[in-house]
């Protein structure tokens, strides 16, 4: 006979099997709750200053060149050919010394016409002067024998009138002296008039022709001036730079040939920014670091404009120059503009803006871990920025760029 087997019950298998499924949705539940990982920091890595009270000279700094205090530009006051040579670029340049010369065939004759001009002229105005003194003195001459005939006539209409009452002239005659009379006395007041005017008018032509001589001369010595600038000459004692010429190249009318400078009188020229440029003024201290030494000196200039986001700032140097200070040179200034008493303050972080609200990392008691403040900067140095909200003296701050960790709070320093 069959016996019938009753199949073992499976409870305990499904219980573990829903306790395992339990137990994951737990994990996980209790895995999402937890807070994402504090991300860690190399200590060596980022650069940790405190916050301090005390008094801070304010700076700002810029990068620039020394430039000459004087520098003498020769440029070219015809267009003309390179003839010759005499000296290259570096050269030691005494007042006067020929540097090079030049030639324009054009010129040479257009100085001849100028100057062939200038004698036309002055043979016209010799000519004026004669003609018109010729002129002056033949009217002149018309004026005296106007004044005899004029005399004459009186007398004769004089004695006219006398004989008229003896009745030794006709009445006809004593009207035709008369007449006569007049017409003379009217004849030597034009005459005479004649004569005034041609007088007055000399001296205005006279000067209207020896302008002209004038105006050719000037233009004369102009043409001179130019042919003479054809050999070219050291204005001032000091070093030739910037001769970059060659025989037989033309160079046209205003062309920069060189350039002398005085080595030994130099200036720093910084380009400081335009948001920091507002602050300096004439007369601030300044030094200017030549990468071979210190020079001292003081704010000479300032530019009214902005150039590229930047001002440019005359230093006039104070003391002897360092080893090896030459025009051009690239420096670094540091300009003195302000001084801050009793500010709270620390280093200028590396990155953000120069003041305003800005976040740090600050350091907690622990000395391990950072966590992200709210920061309202102030006055800001070359290596300080003043504090005026958010942190308080003994404080840590991170000072190095924390970009990546924008996404975080609470940093781990390591």
């Amino acid at each position: 006979m069959d016996i019938v087997r009753t199949p073992p019950k499976r409870t305990g298998r499904k219980v573990a099997i829903g306790g395992g499924i339990a137990a994951v949705l737990l994990l996980t539940i209790a895995v999402a709750r937890l807070d994402p990982a504090v991300p860690t920091v190399a200590r060596a890595g980022v650069i940790i200053d405190s916050v301090r009270r005390g008094d801070v000279t304010r700076e700002v700094r810029g990068p620039g060149s020394l430039v000459p205090e004087q520098i003498r530009w020769i440029t070219a006051q015809a267009s003309a050919r390179v003839e010759r040579l005499y000296v290259q670029s570096g050269a030691a340049m005494g007042a006067g010394q020929l540097i090079l010369e030049l030639s324009n065939p054009d010129l040479q004759i257009q100085t001849m016409q100028a100057e062939q001009q200038v004698r036309q002229a002055e043979i016209d105005l010799l000519n004026l002067r004669t003609n018109l003194r010729s002129a002056l003195l033949t009217q002149e001459g018309v004026v005296a024998t106007t004044r005899t005939q004029y005399v004459s006539a009186l007398q004769e209409a004089a004695a006219a009138d006398s004989l008229i009452k003896r009745n030794l002239v006709s009445e006809f005659d004593l009207r035709n002296r008369r007449a006569q009379a007049e017409e003379m006395t009217t004849r030597l007041r034009l005459e005479q008039e004649r004569l005034q005017l041609m007088a007055g008018a000399i001296d205005s032509q006279i000067a209207v022709q020896a302008g002209q001589v004038e105006q050719l001369r000037a233009i004369a010595a102009n043409q001179q001036a130019r042919l003479r600038s054809l050999t070219v000459r050291a204005p001032d004692a000091g070093v030739l730079q910037e001769l970059d010429l060659e025989l037989g190249q033309w160079v046209p009318e205003g062309t920069a040939l060189a350039k002398v400078v005085q080595p030994g009188r130099l200036k720093a020229e910084l380009r400081i920014p335009e948001s920091q440029a507002k602050d300096v003024a004439i007369g601030q201290p300044a030094s200017v670091d030549t990468r071979n030494g210190i020079v001292r000196g003081r704010v000479a200039r300032k530019d009214p404009s902005a150039v590229g986001g930047s001002v440019l700032v005359d230093i006039a140097l104070e003391g002897p120059l360092p080893a090896g200070a030459v025009p051009d040179l690239s420096v670094d200034g540091t300009i003195q503009v302000a001084q801050m008493n009793g500010i709270l303050y620390t280093g200028r972080p590396a990155v953000g803006a120069a003041s305003g609200s800005v976040t740090m990392f600050k350091l907690e008691p622990d000395g391990v871990h950072a966590v992200r403040v709210q920061v309202e900067l102030g006055r800001s140095s070359v290596n300080t920025i003043e504090i005026l909200r958010g942190l308080e003296p003994g404080d840590r701050v991170v000072l190095s760029d924390m970009t990546q960790y924008a996404n975080v709070d609470r940093v781990r320093i390591k």
